[in-house]
């Protein structure tokens, strides 16, 4: 029988590589790439907003994250008087403001 099928003879095993500083590279790039890309960006927008809100001060042209534009008449801790229309005032969070906008943009209303 040994005529027509040939032996099968077991192979070596291939030596096993040891996990070295190569392995951990793929997972190295991928953080770099999210904080490069994510995380950097989002602290740098967060740290201008809140220089932003800081600054806010009575008279100021403003526009909230809800698309409101009005003049702010009263600056307190946590909020804002925002006069919207003549005699129209309305309370808003300080972090809803997201636009100052410049003197004059606002015509008499």
């Amino acid at each position: 029988m040994d005529l027509f099928i040939a032996d099968a003879w077991a192979q070596a095993a291939p030596a096993a590589q040891e996990p070295g500083a190569f392995a951990f590279l793929p997972l190295i790039i991928l953080f770099v790439v999210f904080y490069l890309f994510l995380i950097r960006p989002q602290v740098k927008r967060q740290k201008e907003h809140s220089k932003l809100v800081q600054a806010l001060a009575k008279g100021d042209e403003v526009v909230t994250n809800g698309g409101i534009a009005g003049r702010i008449m009263e600056v307190g801790d946590t909020f804002l008087r925002v006069e919207i229309a003549k005699g129209v005032e309305v309370r808003v969070q300080k972090p809803a403001i997201t636009t100052v906008l410049p003197k004059g943009t606002l015509k008499d209303h």
